[in-house]
């Protein structure tokens, strides 16, 4: 490739490093010798221009257009690089960056969707790959556009294993339109990275994983604009560029010296450093070439399913059979769901999504981290992700969850089945037992434990109004049907299911213990005890109404579930009747578990209808 306006990307080079120190020390934090590194690798991406094209497309009068290409930082500590790069493209004006790190300022540590440019929130390392997956498939797949995600890699996220999780599947879907940059600058926050400068061992391994791989010096101009030359004319597999760079290049007494990760120039080093930079025009900007617009695909939307023969009440049917069949519904009315699991479809029932509507459906195979981040990926490419497995493994992504909360458009609905001690003879390393304190801690979640299909059926369609994340807990056992076709289950609602004016005492279940509630009070009823039962199917938010009514009018409340103590129904209860004098036994799962069948797990447990009369009894 010949040169392409090689001189003015060296002096923008020197005003994103001016910028960069400045940024830094005026904050008195920040991470300068990462984002020192990779100054040529991104601007040579951003501004390079040749006959008004570009590698890198962007409308950023128009930034949520489908036709942009997309940049993430994955790692997002080079925050100073990433908004200093945008204050060149127009974006930001230079007073603004002399706020980075400033409480209010838009301009975070890590970047954050405050900043308008940023297209997910990134600072956990090793999973802006799987997020960029996430939108490359949706450009791709989805929308059959020619627009492409470029992220950035530091070379010591290489050491996570979602990175990997991430390469795997992107060559599975040959997402070409994926370009990862590897900033290979070889030091850590501690001292050397895993694999050190070896170039050459990350390209074999990327190419081991399916990747074209191209080696590169990231400080030559030329080389940079060679390999993304070739990257973007790659038609079959998702590239990797390894750049091997310096940390802290540009400032001679930091470059590749250990101890500089995090660290600041004090006022006399910066200007020292500023005087090695040399001057600096520090009113030079470059304009980004926009794409040219592409007509999205439209999709065909089908009306929504009629059940023929729904299921009746009393009948026996399995609570995950509701969510497979309410994937159909929000699937046949609205084009933009999308499902993913990790290769647990046929038990989750997410395949009724997969043999119904195969191209929204992706397989993610057992790499629950990178399902969820690229869940995040297409949600912030507007699609309505569902994403499922089994209640212990959800767990796994937390992180990935957790990090999407600092997202302001971000929707996602985690479905966990096979929830608790009643999955029975798998063990307990199947059952998901901290599921619910692990959702209920993420900020504006909702989490449900609906107790049949219907109520699993009619949440399943209501999460997919919902904004924000959502937990649907599902258990495995098949269990009488509740609840007529009729009935509604909104967020923070429950449903009263035996009472009277005479009732003693108040059973609060969710999930399956609902059922065991129902044989307990009939047995009470034997002995000339009412009892109420209360369907907390919505565990955040509380139907708080209905919980203060039953603590001023009985006092004495059972709340059973299956789950561990700490973080699930009964903690729930119990934090919102703190201040009242109520009398509140909580039954959950405090021994641990073994193999055995449903019913020997749930009397072990002390959470069955036997432990729920014997409790009541009690408390009277």
């Amino acid at each position: 490739m010949e040169n392409k306006n090689i001189n003015k990307l060296k002096e923008i080079n020197k005003l994103l490093r001016y910028w960069i120190l400045n940024m830094t020390t005026n904050a008195g934090s920040g991470h300068l010798t990462s984002s020192l590194s990779a100054v040529e690798l991104v601007s040579t991406l951003m501004f390079t221009k040749d006959n008004q094209e570009s590698f890198f497309k962007f409308d950023k009068n128009n930034k949520e257009s489908a036709s942009n290409d997309r940049l993430i930082f994955s790692k997002g500590h080079a925050s100073p690089l990433f908004y200093s790069v945008w204050a060149v493209a127009g974006g930001i004006d230079e007073k603004e960056l002399m706020t980075f790190r400033k409480f209010g300022s838009r301009l975070e540590g890590h970047p954050t969707n405050l900043f308008p440019f940023t297209e997910v929130t990134t600072g956990s390392l090793g999973q802006g790959l799987s997020v960029g997956l996430g939108i490359a498939i949706a450009q791709q797949k989805m929308n059959k556009l020619n627009a492409r995600t470029w992220v950035l890699l530091g070379d010591g996220e290489m050491a996570e294993g979602q990175i990997w999780e991430a390469m795997e599947i992107a060559s599975y879907y040959k997402c070409n339109n994926l370009v990862a940059i590897v900033d290979v600058n070889r030091l850590g926050q501690s001292g050397e990275t895993i694999l050190g400068n070896a170039t050459d061992l990350y390209a074999w391994r990327a190419r081991s994983f399916g990747w074209r791989a191209i080696v590169i010096n990231g400080h030559d101009i030329n080389s940079v604009q060679n390999a993304y030359s070739e990257a973007i004319q790659e038609t079959e597999k998702p590239v990797m560029i390894i750049a091997n760079t310096i940390k802290g290049k540009g400032v001679s007494f930091v470059e590749d010296e250990n101890g500089w990760h995090g660290k600041i120039l004090d006022y006399e080093s910066l200007e020292k450093a500023l005087s090695e930079i040399g001057q600096v025009d520090t009113d030079i900007r470059c304009e980004l070439i926009a794409p040219n617009k592409a007509e999205i695909e439209k999709k065909v939307i089908f009306p929504e399913t009629e059940y023929i023969n729904p299921p009746i009440i009393g009948e026996i049917c399995s609570p995950r059979d509701g969510y497979g069949e309410g994937l159909l519904d929000v699937m046949h009315k609205d084009s933009k769901v999308v499902v993913l699991d990790a290769e647990t479809s046929n038990s989750t029932r997410a395949g009724y999504a997969k043999d119904n509507f195969p191209d929204r459906f992706f397989e993610m195979f057992i790499a629950e981290q990178n399902m969820a981040s690229v869940a995040v990926g297409l949600s912030r490419s507007g699609f309505k992700p569902y994403i499922s497995t089994f209640a212990a493994f959800m767990t796994r992504a937390y992180d990935q969850i957790r990090m999407t909360q600092f997202n302001d458009d971000i929707n996602l609905v985690c479905v966990g089945t096979h929830a608790g001690v009643s999955i029975g003879y798998d063990g307990a390393s199947q059952m998901g037992l901290g599921d619910v304190a692990f959702f209920r801690s993420i900020m504006d979640s909702v989490v449900f434990s609906p107790s049949d299909i219907t109520s699993t059926r009619s949440i399943t369609r209501e999460l997919n109004n919902h904004k924000g994340i959502s937990y649907l807990r599902i258990v495995r056992e098949s269990v009488p049907v509740l609840y007529d076709e009729s009935e509604d289950f909104p967020a923070g609602g429950s449903k009263t299911l035996m009472g009277s004016d005479d009732d003693k005492v108040a059973i609060v279940a969710s999930g399956i213990n609902v059922h065991e509630a129902i044989k307990a009070t009939r047995i009470l009823f034997g002995d000339g005890i009412k009892v109420r039962i209360i369907d907390m199917y919505s565990i955040k938010p509380l139907d708080e109404s209905t919980l203060s009514s039953i603590a001023n009018t009985m006092g004495k409340i059972v709340v059973v579930e299956d789950h561990f103590e700490e973080g699930g129904l009964g903690e729930a209860v119990k934090s919102f009747l703190s201040g009242s004098s109520s009398d509140i036994r909580h039954l959950c799962v405090r021994k641990m578990p073994h193999s055995g069948s449903p019913e020997e797990l749930l009397d072990y447990e002390e959470i069955n209808a036997s432990a729920i009369v014997r409790t009541v009894k009690e408390m009277l």
